[in-house]
């Protein structure tokens, strides 16, 4: 939600920004396979009820919803999500990032796909334009998890425990899933305090995180 309110404030402020995904695991220690679903992750977590759990859920579908979002909790599967962040990594390289990482929350939140599969994230690449057996080569092996390893150290370093979280120009720093209204009032006081952000200057270049938030290259 946070992602899709960020881009219908970009929409609304008119003003070229460059939006960059990077790699956050909530829970890197979650298996592949995960017997129970997120109404019993939740209770177990936050020491609720299967209830509260659903009814927090329910929440969160009908926020997604007003936003213009489907999410299917009831029939969500949880999974390990390292390997589909070392595809939205290597989609990335090729210039695909955007389309990759749309995919794979779709897949995820409203398709109730296993984003933890390799054929199905295999599927899933091919989707959006990647070549299949590179993909497939690329799984099999360790590549691009150094990439996420960094992304996940470099959030580490700056503080950051949940998402979504948006880092813009370097030093604003906005968190959670704010309404649109206030990501345009916040990028509209940046521009005002910084001036329009121009594409390919370091220096002003909004960037936002990957499973929602995004930390500038160095």
């Amino acid at each position: 939600m946070g992602k899709k309110r960020l881009e219908d404030a970009i929409q609304k402020i008119e003003q070229p920004v460059e939006v960059v995904y990077r790699s956050f695991e909530l829970d890197p220690t979650v298996e592949r396979n995960v017997p129970y679903n997120i109404y019993e992750k939740l209770a177990s977590k936050y020491g609720m009820s299967l209830d509260q759990a659903k009814a927090n859920c329910l929440n969160m579908v009908q926020m997604a919803q007003e936003a213009g979002l489907e999410f299917n909790l009831d029939t969500l599967i949880l999974t390990n999500t390292f390997d589909a962040h070392r595809l939205a990594s290597f989609a990335k390289s090729q210039g695909l990032m955007h389309k990759m990482t749309d995919r794979l929350l779709r897949a995820y939140y409203t398709e109730s796909k296993h984003i933890g599969d390799h054929a199905t994230l295999i599927d899933l690449a091919e989707e959006v334009g990647l070549n299949r057996d590179e993909v497939t080569k690329m799984l099999s092996s360790s590549e691009m998890s150094d990439v996420v390893r960094a992304d996940e150290q470099e959030a580490q370093d700056l503080g950051i425990r949940s998402i979504p979280y948006f880092i813009i120009n370097k030093k604003y720093a906005i968190s959670g899933a704010q309404p649109t209204q206030a990501f345009v009032n916040s990028l509209e006081q940046i521009i005002e305090q910084d001036g329009p952000f121009t594409k390919g200057e370091e220096q002003n270049g909004a960037v936002c995180d990957e499973n929602g938030c995004e930390i500038p290259e160095k």
